[in-house]
């Protein structure tokens, strides 16, 4: 080949960059892209390198002027730090793309001052929980078994119109000796009616059998304010106990008449006294029976004196012992007893 000819088959287009938007993204800042002729001889290429690098939904379509929205037909119309939409089948979205910047992170304000948040103890449902809610949840305990856990039971609405239909929902999942037939709260009161339930309340399911009073309300899973609550009715009551009683005995006691109370046969309270043993003295001086001072009207009196011939009942006891010669008389003369022998 001429050297003559040897420039005009290098071809020395530079390759052109251009900003590429994204139709309707107000938040996309665009991507620079090098578009070399000799990769991109057609425009359908220029479309397909387009779709690599820009995400359009259903692929990239048309490129747009960023102003009007003009389409650019042939990669010979572009120019060289150019911005353009890359867009599919929508229509153009007129946005300011040429002033669409990076946004830098806010920043951070200071952290203000956190207090507690005040909280009321007050449990008052809402409108909507009383009129519009009419399940309930109920949380049920079996009689006397303490370590079973409650048993969560949701009532819908149908059920809670008759009383009967509770307790054969809450057999279903409940267990107690003769079928469910009996439901009381925890502290032992007997409910009647569906209308005394109340929701996310904790009950206990009985047969037959009366209710046995355990303390329910130390399960774990009932939870930390409702403990506290029973905890501070069951010593309330532990001291009204106490107090009632105490009233009792004292009532009881200012009952009792004056006189009756200073009698000998009635009991006081108070510290026992020790009892002495009186030390008495041997022989007829000392004896308790003998008075040692006779009254005025026993001086004059004779003494009658103990006749010897007077028969005196002792205990078998208290009798001497009498020597028994039974033995020896039959040890002395052994030909007798072997002749009664044989007769």
């Amino acid at each position: 080949m001429p050297p003559h000819l040897s420039h005009v088959l290098v071809d020395t287009t530079p390759a052109k960059t251009i900003l590429v938007y994204r139709n309707g993204d107000a938040f996309f800042v665009g991507r620079w892209l090098v578009v070399p002729r000799r990769r991109v001889p057609t425009f359908q290429a220029l479309l397909e390198q387009l779709a690599e690098q820009v995400d359009v939904p259903f692929g990239v379509r048309r490129l747009l002027t960023p102003t009007r929205g003009h389409p650019v037909r042939e990669p010979q119309a572009l120019q060289a730090g150019g911005k353009y939409v890359a867009a599919g089948r929508e229509p153009f979205k007129k946005l300011d793309y040429i002033h669409i910047v990076p946004r830098k992170p806010g920043k951070m304000s200071k952290l203000k001052e956190i207090r507690p948040v005040v909280h009321c103890d007050l449990n008052v449902p809402s409108r909507w929980q009383t009129f519009q809610r009419t399940t309930r949840l109920l949380n049920v305990f079996t009689n006397g078994r303490l370590f079973i856990p409650p048993v969560k039971i949701i009532t819908p609405k149908f059920s809670l119109t008759e009383w009967n239909s509770v307790l054969a929902m809450i057999g279903e999942k409940v267990f107690p000796l003769g079928g469910v037939q009996k439901l009381f709260t925890m502290n032992g009161h007997l409910l009647d009616n569906s209308e005394d339930l109340q929701d996310n309340h904790f009950y206990v399911a009985a047969g037959p059998e009366t209710f046995r009073y355990f303390p329910y309300w130390k399960s774990s899973k009932v939870p930390s304010e409702v403990q506290r609550k029973c905890a501070d009715i069951e010593k309330y009551s532990r001291e009204k106990k106490e107090e009632d009683s105490k009233g009792k005995e004292t009532h009881k006691y200012d009952s009792i008449p004056r006189k009756e109370r200073d009698s000998v046969f009635y009991a006081r309270a108070g510290k026992k006294k020790t009892l002495v043993e009186p030390s008495f003295q041997s022989g007829s001086e000392g004896d308790v029976f003998r008075a040692q001072t006779p009254s005025a009207d026993a001086q004059e009196a004779p003494e009658v004196k103990e006749d010897s011939s007077v028969q005196v009942e002792v205990l078998v006891d208290q009798a001497p012992a009498e020597i028994v010669t039974e033995d020896e008389e039959i040890h002395d003369n052994p030909s007798d007893f072997e002749s009664i022998k044989v007769s």
